[in-house]
């Protein structure tokens, strides 16, 4: 049979997913029903100009989900299990950003239509944290938590979590002590992470004679501890001068052979602009800026921002497969370096 798929060749959205959203809405509307027959993959690739690749993988990913089920010489079937039911979770994040809603944006749309999310910002807060977990006490299938509190309120928060069942939580970013038996996580290895970056770049960071990592220490949205802990090993193991600041502020003396290593977007532009209205200094050449997390501004600001990053959509995409695969695994999320001429 031939199926009336909305497919749209200028959409963002992925075309698989395409696919698999207008055959679960073929079923919702009745026009697909429990035993009909679907076209084989290379029927729907030649129908709809699209790449076998793509339908295997749409169709791949509705078997795994239980909604069409293959007989071995006779094609794809809609499956008796069906139901498409749908999953509630209860979605914790620490703040909102950039990098947050890269996570949010490609978890919500590996989820698809299948799960319906409540989501909440805490900031950091410990007592919000508490508060959100008790007035949310639905029953929800999933608890996904981005786990990053002040210091004075992570040993409440780390029990606040472990409270949480461990079938139903899934971390994000960071692991918290004393839950080893999630369902799962995608995390980033903060310490271990930033010293493996530096530690590609060390042919380039040579031609410095000194470190300075720009550290926020007293923000309202405290960074992990890990990075400066790495940052810290890499600088004593390769014999680099080093120092720790807590921000680029005006006062601030800037030296050729020095090389800075910048968390926040405020603290870079103020960098980059005292870099430029002192004539000693060359970006990239006497001068270097490495930053932390990518963004579009990086790549053409200063004719490029070397960066040191996670995937943040990769880390909503796993969290997604998670759901509604069923399948908890623990996952460190992938972490790599571009390098600019900023360096």
């Amino acid at each position: 049979m031939s199926l009336d798929l909305k497919i749209d060749q200028q959409s963002r959205v992925p075309k698989y997913i395409q696919v698999v959203k207008s055959i679960k809405s073929l079923i919702h509307t009745g026009e697909l029903r429990f035993g009909d027959k679907i076209p084989s993959i290379n029927s729907l690739s030649e129908d709809y100009y699209l790449s076998r690749d793509t339908v295997e993988k749409a169709y791949t990913l509705l078997r795994q989900q239980g909604i069409i089920e293959s007989v071995r010489g006779k094609g794809f079937y809609i499956s008796h299990h069906s139901e498409l039911r749908k999953y509630r979770i209860l979605l914790l994040f620490n703040k909102l950003s950039a990098y947050k809603k890269e996570i949010y944006n490609a978890l919500v749309l590996g989820l698809e239509d299948r799960a319906e999310v409540a989501f909440h910002v805490y900031h950091c807060e410990v007592s919000l944290f508490k508060k959100l977990l008790e007035q949310q006490k639905g029953d929800f299938d999933f608890y996904i938590v981005m786990p990053h509190f002040k210091k004075e309120g992570e040993n409440a928060a780390w029990k606040l979590i472990q409270g949480i069942p461990n079938k139903k939580l899934i971390l994000l970013d960071k692991l918290v002590p004393g839950v080893e038996s999630a369902f799962g996580a995608v995390y980033q290895d903060f310490k271990e992470d930033i010293y493996g970056a530096l530690s590609m770049l060390l042919p380039r960071l040579q031609k410095y004679r000194k470190l300075r990592l720009v550290f926020p220490l007293d923000s309202a949205y405290p960074y992990p501890s890990g990075i400066v802990e790495g940052f810290r090993k890499f600088a004593v193991e390769q014999g680099f001068d080093f120092d720790i600041l807590s921000e680029v502020h005006g006062e601030l003396s800037l030296s050729a052979g020095e090389a800075y290593i910048v968390i926040e977007e405020n603290d870079l532009v103020r960098l980059i602009k005292m870099a430029r209205e002192n004539s000693d200094l060359e970006i990239g050449k006497n001068f270097g800026i490495l930053s932390y997390n990518e963004t579009p501004l990086k790549e053409v600001l200063q004719r490029g921002i070397t960066v040191m990053t996670t995937d943040f959509a990769k880390m909503g995409e796993i969290a997604a497969e998670m759901v509604l695969n069923n399948q908890g695994r623990w996952v460190k999320n992938e972490f790599r370096v571009i390098v600019r001429e900023s360096l």
